[in-house]
């Protein structure tokens, strides 16, 4: 059975996957955790989607996975996009989650210049407490905030600045219509770091793409309503 890898977004972790890991979805889950995030926090960030996509390519040779189904979220939506651009051959159905093709973010809660500034001015801590925050509906009161603030936290401010140079200097929309793959797109209606503009892009640009909208939902839908996530997942990768 093809194995689904998830990758995670910026200041994520394979850890905001337990839910996935632990549900029926009927396949060997593989959750990486990107270099500079989560448990591979002490390594050194990289500074382009390019180069994380290669890493986690790389990553899954080595384990000896060819072929695999593929779920990125935020950032790792733009890596797995990358991924898909540089070997479609061994990705089998695609997740584009609460993601988009450019890295500019429009109708984000705040521009990438000032997440930069705030992170250096505020420090890596409260960044990430604040930042985790807008991934949910009710911010830090949501049951799974406290988890994602920890997660966030571990990230130090070279890796934040260069995830936030990452995803600003990047574009994927030149490879969407090249995109052979099913695809399922998936957006939290109230999603406060992508807007529907770039959901919209994703769904109507590739070719064989369907969508998702969680409603009620933020950033962490899958957080947030993790029995509607998990139970499309499996029906998307069992058909």
């Amino acid at each position: 059975m093809t194995p689904v890898v998830f990758v995670h977004g910026f200041m994520g972790g394979s850890r905001q996957w337990q839910g996935q890991a632990d549900s029926a979805v009927g396949h060997e889950i593989i959750s990486l955790d990107l270099p500079g995030f989560g448990e591979n926090a002490c390594w050194e960030a990289l500074d382009s989607i390019g180069d994380y996509a290669e890493w986690v390519l790389g990553q899954l040779s080595t384990r000896g996975i060819g072929r695999f189904n593929l779920v990125g979220h935020s950032m790792g939506g733009m890596v797995v996009q990358e991924m898909v651009a540089r070997a479609p051959e061994r990705i089998g159905r695609l997740v584009l989650y609460g993601t988009g093709a450019t890295g500019i973010l429009p109708g984000r809660f705040e521009t990438i210049g000032t997440s930069k500034r705030r992170a250096q001015s505020d420090g890596p801590q409260a960044t990430a407490r604040r930042i985790a925050a807008t991934w949910f509906l009710t911010r830090e009161y949501a049951d799974g905030y406290k988890d994602c603030a920890a997660i966030a936290e571990q990230c130090r401010l070279p890796t934040m600045l260069n995830g936030l140079d990452a995803m600003e200097n990047w574009s994927g929309v030149k490879h969407l219509e090249n995109i052979e793959a099913r695809t399922l797109v998936v957006w939290g209606d109230r999603d406060r770091t992508y807007s529907w503009s770039q959901t919209e892009q994703l769904w109507q640009s590739i070719p064989n793409a369907n969508l998702l909208v969680m409603p009620e939902c933020a950033h962490a839908a899958h957080l947030e309503k993790p029995w509607l996530f998990n139970s499309v997942l499996k029906d998307f990768f069992s058909i």
